[in-house]
């Protein structure tokens, strides 16, 4: 990573304003990059971009490196005569304006990017030198294959189709081939949107900030077509899955359910995989930020069919092995929850900035790695993550006694930077949370925008190990991107040299 100290701000694509039910890569996003241009910010982070699946979540896809359809903007269809606007205006989208409806988004934008492909011409030379390259042909194989099966997952398909052959796909390709290129289209859409959103943020000297996800769906290509990368039993079945140990947050522990990679096989090709899809996660962004990054060193596993993750144990991964051809990558590690040696060690070989929250700062113990005084230049700072309560919710929830305790040692943060502790209000400690992170030693501060505007807990991206519509649905209103809050950040980037 650069050294030089930056600010950014976390908001996903999908809580963008838009009059369509969710974000997406049309005229808001330009928008959001222009307020972030004025107000000094050099980074924007957004979550993963893949297709969301079971719960709505970016970290439970039909495929680690496709694209999410959904984000697809209607208007930009439009100027390219492939919808018209009456096609799509009065269609409901969403019954709110701050949620994504994901049910509504189903129903409604895939059949009207059915209309939009069905006015393409598959004959376009670009769109035939992409099928050419074949960067999503599983993607849309697999889709064509949901899309017969009315979108259940493939264990649940009529048992020709639940194993992958040359023979099967030939006949889908042969049978369905309408069905399989409107796929293929939906990411040759999707990439040239992006890639002209990628190259004005470039224009405008900020650098996006993308997430990988370390464990993919078992409802997934990957699964499905390549069953031998996992640790699965004869049926496809995971024998082990992933999740959290019990900790002081939850005595079950966090059960995700995702399958164990088979990282004794993935080594034996120098992790091929792996490098294909990091390298084409770089095509997209200039920034990786890799989720759960202690699991590349141990990662937890949890016997199948177990009803939480009490039970589960630890395992060895690939740890410095797998990233040792790729210490020159702008890869952000996220280094939280059970730390040990040997993620310590990782993260000194890699050199990887970790992070570092504000929400688990404020306590008794003056070595808490995470207070603002304590944190060192090779970090990202944030208030909180997606995964986090919003701070100012966070702070109201909390009882008399943890309270007094949050804000004395928040008081003794701002003596030790020098910033000024502005307390009268639950919001005000927020803000002086903000200027702390500002203020640290961290090259990289990155504040979620549900932090900026101080919102209560109905801001929540999501409640991990649950499954709600309140989940990944947040959206923001166009109001909220005011002069007020750009003055404020321009104020904070030059007090403290961003």
């Amino acid at each position: 990573m650069n050294t030089s100290r930056k600010a950014g701000i976390l908001l996903h694509i999908t809580s963008l304003p838009s009059k369509y039910g969710v974000g997406t890569l049309g005229k808001e996003s330009y928008k959001f990059l222009d307020f972030l241009h004025d107000a000094n910010m050099k980074i924007w982070q957004v979550l993963p971009l893949v297709p969301t699946s079971y719960g709505d979540s970016p970290y439970q896809s039909a495929s680690s490196s496709a694209l999410n359809y959904y984000l697809i903007d209607l208007d930009i269809l439009n100027r390219k005569h492939l919808l018209k606007k009456e096609d799509y205006q009065n269609i409901p989208f969403s019954y709110s304006d701050d949620r994504v409806d994901y049910e509504l988004l189903f129903q409604h934008k895939i059949p009207l990017l059915k209309v939009a492909f069905a006015n393409f011409n598959i004959h376009n030379k670009a769109f035939q030198r992409f099928l050419k390259k074949g960067d999503y042909h599983d993607f849309a194989l697999f889709m064509t294959l949901k899309v017969l099966h009315q979108y259940k997952p493939w264990t649940l398909w009529e048992e020709e189709y639940q194993s992958y052959s040359i023979d099967l796909e030939k006949k889908i390709l042969k049978e369905h081939e309408h069905e399989y290129l409107f796929w293929q289209w939906t990411q040759f859409e999707f990439l040239n949107e992006w890639n002209k959103l990628h190259k004005y943020a470039s224009k405008l000297g900020i650098e996006i900030m993308g997430d990988m996800p370390l464990y993919i769906a078992h409802d997934s290509v990957e699964v499905w077509k390549y069953p031998e990368l996992f640790i699965l039993d004869e049926n496809k079945a995971p024998k082990l899955v992933a999740g959290c140990p019990p900790d002081a947050f939850s005595d079950d522990g966090q059960l995700w359910g995702n399958p164990i990679y088979n990282w004794e096989l993935m080594k034996k090709d120098h992790y091929s995989w792996w490098n294909k899809r990091i390298d084409k996660a770089f095509e997209l962004y200039d920034i990786l930020r890799i989720d759960h990054f202690r699991g590349f060193d141990r990662y937890y596993a949890i016997p199948y069919g177990h009803i939480n993750a009490r039970n589960g144990h630890w395992e060895d991964g690939p740890k410095f092995n797998l990233f040792k051809d790729k210490l020159d990558k702008k890869i952000v590690a996220e280094d939280l929850g059970v730390i040990d040696e040997g993620v310590i060690q990782l993260m000194k070989k890699t050199k990887y900035p970790g992070m570092k929250i504000l929400e688990f700062a404020f306590d008794e113990h003056e070595d808490n790695e995470h207070k603002p005084s304590n944190c060192k230049k090779n970090f990202v700072i944030y208030t909180g993550t997606h995964d986090n309560m919003p701070l100012y919710q966070y702070i109201c929830d909390l009882d008399e006694w943890n309270y007094n305790i949050f804000v004395h040692s928040m008081k003794k943060e701002c003596e030790k930077l020098h910033v000024p502790f502005k307390g009268d209000n639950n919001k005000e400690l927020v803000e002086t949370t903000i200027e702390l992170a500002y203020a640290s030693k961290a090259n990289t501060c990155i504040i979620p925008i549900n932090d900026l505007l101080a919102l209560d807990g109905s801001s929540r991206m999501n409640l991990p190990s649950t499954v709600s519509k309140d989940n990944w649905s947040y959206r923001m209103k166009k109001t909220d991107l005011s002069n007020e809050l750009k003055e404020r950040l321009i104020y904070l980037t030059k007090h403290y040299h961003r």
